[in-house]
């Protein structure tokens, strides 16, 4: 039997007492392990664009986009036609590794926005439905072609939940990857920040790969995000890039890219790599590739298909629903300048938070890069106020006045991090929290944001600092 549009409207229309039914339920029923369900006690039941919509009724402004698998927002036309396209068409639905139009089509419509050249000369695997499962053959691929084993990573990274991506993440329980300095200005490793803290940095990862004695074999490969997403929203120099490309090169180490959060126009460009220039010898995708559906795949150099068959495989890496989604997201982007936008208007973003940073002393940062914002969160109470970093055109000569240290950031406050993103849900707005100890305000919204809905994010966070700052004071 037909349901009728209003019968369908009120479908999702339920009572505040269904929506406290299934959180109760969500809660005796569910993992320990749940994330967003605690900081987000929601039950979302439709959904479009950047809004939300709860079974109790309220509406909310995402700018969580699924962890920023939503380029293009809830329901995108685009996205919602295509799959209804492979539906009516009776084709299989997972098909393996197997060739369809749709894979066919999804491939090269990837192909058409990598970095120049890659294209030319590179192999696609799908993997697994996530991208900690695409981080896993890029590891398992470097190691395969180069005969080593080693892994170098960063401070402060995040690839994924599984074994060997959480190795080669920050909060790695024991030490199986070499760590590196990842560059950043407001929490320096090095306490000078700038490219002076980007140049030590550097130095300090030949120093590790060329002395003999360093502990540090060579390694199959090098991993980094063009920008970290979950260790704070720190955008990598775009110098250092370049400065890591060309340490792996001359050493014959691929180095590995994983753009499964900076990537499909994320940062301001297709891929966060665009912004410097660089081109990796792997890319590991997932997210936004997908179109709001499970899909991961690495991308990599034919010179290191050394692979034999089932070297690597997936049950459900055949997702076609997935890759028609995919398909319609990267045209989409591609076609509609949607990275270019996300630059203008994250600039324009990060230029009005940045006023909110000088009103109340507890924005210690405002950083990020294109529609992939951050909002660090500190105690003014708790440390001193670093002072101005330098740049290369200050006179600063290291030959002769030496290292130049600059006194230490305010210490980080998850607690008012957590109230600010209460007082955003209570206003309607989801925000997500990240960075080395969870005090960090994401803000990761669709590319199809409108100026006018920028505007109204922007006000209701204000407003959410407002309170929340004026409680902790009160209570602190």
């Amino acid at each position: 039997m037909a349901v009728t549009e209003s019968e369908a409207d009120s479908t999702h229309r339920e009572t505040p007492a269904v929506h406290e039914g299934i959180l109760r339920r969500q809660s005796a029923r569910e993992s320990a392990a749940r994330t967003y369900a605690r900081a987000l006690p929601i039950v979302p039941v439709r959904a479009r664009g950047l809004t939300i919509e709860g079974a109790d009724g309220r509406r909310y402004l995402d700018c969580l986009s699924g962890a920023g698998a939503l380029a293009l927002g809830h329901n995108h036309p685009v996205v919602l036609e295509a799959i209804r396209k492979v539906l009516d068409s009776g084709a299989p639905l997972s098909v393996l590794d197997l060739a369809t139009p749709v894979k066919d089509a999804f491939i090269t419509e990837l192909f058409r926005t990598l970095p120049a050249g890659f294209a030319d000369r590179a192999r696609v695997q799908f993997c697994g439905p996530a991208g900690t499962d695409a981080v896993e053959a890029a590891l398992k691929l470097v190691r395969a072609a180069t005969g080593r084993s080693g892994i170098l990573a960063f401070t402060g990274a995040y690839h994924g939940m599984t074994a060997g991506a959480l190795a080669a993440s920050g909060g790695a329980p024991d030490l199986q990857v070499g760590r590196l300095p990842y560059p950043q200005d407001y929490r320096c490793p090095f306490g000078i920040g700038g490219p002076r803290g980007a140049e030590l940095a550097a130095r300090w990862t030949e120093s590790v790969l060329d002395d003999p004695k360093s502990g540090v074999p060579r390694p199959a490969g090098m991993i980094l995000e063009p920008v970290q997403g979950e260790g704070g929203v720190i955008p990598a120099p775009d110098d250092w890039l370049r400065r890591m490309r060309r340490v792996t090169a001359d050493r014959s180490i691929p180095l590995i890219a994983d753009e499964v959060q900076t990537g499909v126009g994320r940062t301001g460009a297709f891929w966060a790599v665009d912004h410097s220039g660089i081109t990796p010898d792997v890319m590991v995708l997932s997210k936004a590739i997908g179109g709001s559906l499970p899909l991961a795949v690495v991308v990599y150099r034919e010179e290191l298909d050394v692979w034999q068959p089932g070297a690597h495989a997936g049950t459900f890496r055949g997702n076609q629903l997935a890759m028609a989604a995919g398909t319609a997201t990267l045209a989409h982007v591609r076609e509609n300048g949607l990275a270019e936008r996300a630059a203008t208007l994250g600039a324009r973003m990060l230029g009005q938070l940045r006023q909110l940073q000088s009103e109340f002393p507890c924005v210690g940062d405002v950083r990020g890069r294109g529609l992939m914002i951050g909002v660090e969160l500190v105690n003014p109470a708790g440390g001193s106020v670093p002072e101005a970093r330098g740049s290369e055109s200050d006179g600063w000569d290291p030959a002769k006045d030496g290292w130049d240290p600059v006194p230490a950031p305010h210490p980080a406050d998850p607690e008012l991090a957590l109230a600010v993103q209460r007082e955003c849900l209570d206003r309607g707005l989801i925000v997500e929290l990240g960075g080395r100890h969870n005090s960090v305000v994401r803000l990761l919204p669709p590319l199809t944001i409108s100026d006018e809905q920028a505007s109204a994010v922007l006000d209701r966070l204000a407003d959410a600092v407002t309170a929340a700052n004026r409680d902790h004071q009160r209570t602190g």
